[in-house]
């Protein structure tokens, strides 16, 4: 007979209490390793990071423990199976790269001695990704001592990668080979954050990204602009139209046929969303700007989170040097990156921009477009059984209500969501102020403690609810 609410509770926070010294130990040991995957003297160091939590998550009980080699750097991948057949089977996502750091960054102390000040702990991949990927270990613990259980409730499983603050270079292609072996009925993404620390949220999307490069191509050589100005095309004034004509009058993307298939939110997102605590003056501040800008009829966050759109990243063409050069340049260049959300396919949005581009290049220009590759977007719908059990499973970590968000950004749970063909589902406890990627990147120590609580309820709420139907 299962304990009730209240017992479950209590017994997963004393059980966790006994315990944390051992865990930030632990933790602790992990930050020291500088798996810093963008710098070549560093591969040593990655593949040992994946060799530690290879043999830490074999002393937290997991049965299987495997090294995966990619063309880069080393996965991590462990199994635990439920002593249940019929229970859902889980995948939980994270990476073991950081990102570089050197004290002359700007720390306050060595980014790869982490040191606790106040109830914060300092290291680099505090927060991104270490310390959200080992709450697992101990929540898992946590699960098995209020349930008496000697497995997890659900089939567990665990993909660490090392190469996510490279971009993820071998991932998908891993992720393809292994598809057998990672199969699941969702994915718990942990490496992402909240709202606030006073306002804890769950995130039930992330944004595609689509990017390209258009050349555009003019005389064989830059041309006097007195001698053939105004009776030869000039490549940097198409590069200019070609951006101005991106947008409407609206701030809509021009591109014909680009918002096709796009799932627009539902009158309830758009009222969770209306709910958050958000202070626009604060956030141009943060976003070093003095006013907002973008698609009408939507508000700012709507804007971020939920709805495509398509950027300048750089134009340039001609003469860039001090004083004139009186010139036609024989070339221009234009970089565009498309954000997409769910319902887009980024394979229709990269012919959408070719057919447009070259609709608005004039005749005597030519252009090349180089797309790079796409990420897709993810999105849970709110009503979805396993998002609910993360609510839940929060929920009862916090002991307040759980809020809704997206991501504006893109990562390799797509891919996850693509190959694998399971709903992706987000768990993280990081706040903004934590300073991913910055000097001084730190993790909030009872949010991180929340992590361990909402994993140790979040397997038994899964078996217990949802069943993915066969």
């Amino acid at each position: 007979m299962s304990k009730p609410v209240d017992d479950v509770v209590s017994t997963v926070r004393t059980y966790i209490e006994a315990h944390r010294g051992a865990f930030l130990d632990d933790l602790a040991e992990w930050l020291r390793i500088p798996s810093v995957s963008a710098q070549p003297e560093h591969a040593a160091d990655v593949a040992r990071s994946a060799d530690w939590l290879a043999a830490k998550l074999r002393d937290t009980g997991f049965p299987t423990c495997e090294i995966w080699p990619t063309a880069g750097a080393p996965a991590v991948f462990a199994e635990w199976p439920s002593e249940d057949p019929e229970a859902p089977t889980v995948l939980v996502y994270g990476h073991h790269d950081v990102q570089p750091a050197a004290r002359e960054d700007g720390w306050d102390t060595d980014p790869f001695e982490p040191v606790i000040r106040g109830n914060r702990l300092h290291a680099r991949g505090a927060a991104d990704d270490k310390g959200q990927v080992f709450f697992h270990t101990l929540g898992v613990r946590a699960h098995l001592a209020a349930t008496g259980r000697t497995a997890p409730s659900v089939h567990l499983k665990l993909l660490v990668e090392g190469e996510e603050e490279s971009g993820s270079p071998h991932f998908r292609r891993l992720v393809e080979e292994r598809a057998e072996r990672l199969a699941a009925d969702a994915v718990i993404v942990s490496d992402t954050g909240m709202w606030s620390e006073d306002t804890p949220t769950v995130c039930t999307g992330m944004r595609g990204l689509a990017e390209c490069e258009i050349e555009l191509f003019g005389p064989a050589q830059d041309i006097h602009s007195g001698s053939f100005g105004g009776a030869v095309p000039n490549p940097a004034t198409a590069a200019a139209r070609l951006v101005a004509a991106l947008h409407d009058e609206h701030a809509r993307v021009a591109v014909p046929g680009f918002y096709e298939g796009v799932t627009e939110l539902t009158d309830r997102e758009r009222e969770l969303f209306a709910e958050l605590p958000f202070d626009e003056e604060q956030w141009l501040r943060t976003a070093r700007s003095t006013a907002t800008h973008g698609e009408a009829g939507h508000t700012t966050l709507e804007r971020v989170w939920a709805r495509p759109t398509a950027e300048v990243n750089g134009i340039g063409g001609g003469y860039q040097g001090p004083g004139s050069k009186t010139i036609i340049p024989s070339s221009a260049l234009v970089k565009l990156s498309f954000r997409l959300v769910a319902g887009q396919d980024p394979d229709h949005v990269e012919k959408a921009v070719r057919a447009w581009a070259a609709d608005q290049v004039p005749a005597g220009v030519r252009h090349e477009i180089t797309f790079g590759p796409a990420t897709r977007p993810c999105l849970t719908p709110l009503d979805h059984p396993a998002l609910q059990s993360v609510v839940r499973a929060m929920g009862r970590a916090f002991e307040q209500p759980i809020r809704y968000t997206r991501e504006g950004g893109s990562g390799p749970a797509a891919d996850l969501q693509e190959v694998l063909g399971a709903p992706v589902l987000f768990l993280g406890i990081s706040v903004p102020s934590d300073g991913w990627h910055a000097p001084n990147e730190k993790v909030e120590l009872d949010l991180l403690m929340k992590g361990v609580e909402t994993a140790a309820h979040l397997w038994g709420d899964l078996a217990e609810n949802w069943r993915e139907p066969n």
